[in-house]
Formats: C-alpha cells, structure tokens, sequence
C-alpha cells in the first residue's frame, strides 16, 4: 500500500467507477440548475441526465471551489498520515488552482510534517483524467512520491486534446466567442475544432462547416499525432456529451488507422466541462510525443 495518496477534483472527467476501484478521493465542483445546486459526483448516469436536460432546454451556471473547501479537503487527505498529490484543471482554465494553493497553504500550516504537492497540469477533461490515470498507475505500481511527480511533470505536455462543439450558443453565453461570432456561425453551421497547446489554454484550430468535416479534422489530427508514435497498447479516450454515435465512429475510425492500438474507452463528459461547451462536445485524448494544432 503507497504511502501518498494522489487526489483529484470531479473535473478529470473520470468515471465514479474507476475513480472508487482506485480510491482517488476527488472534490467536487457544483452546478446549478433552474435554483437547484447540485454537485459533480463523476456518475455517468447524472452525465446522461444532464445532457438530456439541456437539449430540453435547461441551463446550467457552474461555481468555483474557494480556498476555504480545499482547505478542508486537504486537512481530510492529510488528516490519513500521507502525503498527498493534487492534480486539477490548467489554471489557465480556472481560477481553481490559484484557490488549491491559498488552500493547500492553509492545510500545511496545520500538517508541517507532510508534503502537499499541487500540480499545474496543462491539462484539462479527460487529458486531466489520463494524467491522473498514468500517475496512479506508477503510484500503484511502486514509484516513490518524488518520482511520480517528477513523471507528471516530464510527460503532461505530451498529452493531446481534440475536441469539437456542436452549438456556438454555449461557448458564447461563457464569455468565450461573440455574440456575432455565434450568430454567424450557427447560421454557416460552423463547427470549431479546438485543442490545448502547451500553455494550457482552449485554442481554436480550424473553423470547420458541417459536423462530419470536424469530426473528420480530428481524426486527420489524431493520424498526424501518431505518425511517428509507437501505438502498440497506446491507451485513448473518447469523451461525449450526448453525442454517442460519432464517439463509435471515431473509435472505429482509429481502429481503422491504427489496429494495434490498446483500449480505445468511451465514456460520457464530465458535467462542468459541458456545461459550458454543450450537447454535441465530443474530445479525444491520448498520449503523443508533443502537442500541436
């Protein structure tokens, strides 16, 4: 059994399920929606709920997590005798670790004796999940606290994000495109095709017209990214928001290029994420040997 534990928060995107055969403790961001708070609890059942809802129509606004709740969530971890990794969105995407480090501050002062290692992981979704993945992966397989951290930092950038929205609507209610930006796009049925790059920011790669051109963008990405990598067991992960039958086409179409490629896993969006990308995001993450658009 290690002696650390590495913590996330619910927007990693993964499944209860493996979040729970791990025991990787997570916090939980919350959502509202109507007057309604609710937190992420990484169920995919409350992913499909959602998703569902918001194509009926319902609107979700989502809340930051203050320095006082990590304080809190960090004394519970430290409180077990361990030390602990912390690993949650960009902050490039979030003022959330900058609240993690006022709040990790805190827990040190009462827990001198431990180390409280909050890592900028320039990743975010499911990118952050397979971060979190590999690292428990070492942890589990014997790496010390020092050399799992040291991994971390050496290969997060060498985590690939793809992704594509179906409607402008969302990213512009968030701040993230204009109105008219919105407006004409949605009028052109243009569908952007996005990717984080080093920086840990969300750029826009291409402007694409139609939904099959982008999907068919990110498997051109993909092919381009593992031209020159050996994918024998490489590892992928497709994440939906209610858009199911293009992720199978995706896997399938990966298959397709790639035969000797490990698991290909489909599971559903994290809700915070959706929240502000909508029904119809579909991402891609996978292991490369440097990010590009």
């Amino acid at each position: 059994m290690s002696d650390y534990i590495i913590a996330t928060s619910s927007t990693s995107d993964l499944t209860r399920t493996y979040l729970d055969e791990h025991g990787i403790p997570f916090i939980s961001y919350t959502y509202t929606i109507g007057d309604k708070l609710y937190e992420d609890d990484c169920r995919e059942e409350t992913r499909e709920a959602v998703y569902r809802g918001m194509r009926a129509g319902d609107m979700l606004k989502t809340s930051m997590i203050n320095e006082y709740i990590y304080c809190d969530f960090f004394n519970s971890l430290l409180d077990k005798g361990k030390d602990v990794i912390f690993l949650d969105m960009s902050q490039k995407m979030s003022v959330s670790y900058e609240k993690a480090l006022t709040g990790a501050e805190m827990a040190r002062h009462d827990h001198p004796d431990r180390k409280l290692y909050i890592m900028d992981t320039l990743c975010i979704s499911g990118g952050l999940g397979l971060l979190v993945e590999n690292m428990v992966q070492r942890m589990e397989s014997g790496m010390s606290y020092d050399e799992v951290i040291a991994w971390g930092e050496e290969n997060k950038l060498k985590i690939a994000h793809r992704f594509t929205v179906d409607d402008l609507k969302y990213l512009k209610a968030g701040g993230r495109v204009s109105n008219a930006s919105a407006l004409v796009g949605s009028l052109l049925s243009v569908k952007p095709v996005l990717y984080v790059p080093d920086a840990g920011t969300l750029d826009v790669a291409k402007k694409i017209r139609g939904r099959k051109a982008a999907l068919a963008e990110i498997l051109r990405g993909i092919k381009d990214d593992l031209s020159e990598v050996d994918t024998a067991g490489l590892e992928m992960h497709i994440l939906h928001a209610d858009c199911r039958s293009d992720a199978e086409y995706v896997r399938d179409e990966v298959k397709k290029a790639f035969p000797d490629m490990g698991e290909i896993s489909i599971s559903g969006l994290g809700v915070v994420i959706g929240a502000h990308c909508g029904p119809g995001l579909l991402t891609v993450f996978y292991m490369c040997r440097e990010r590009r658009p």
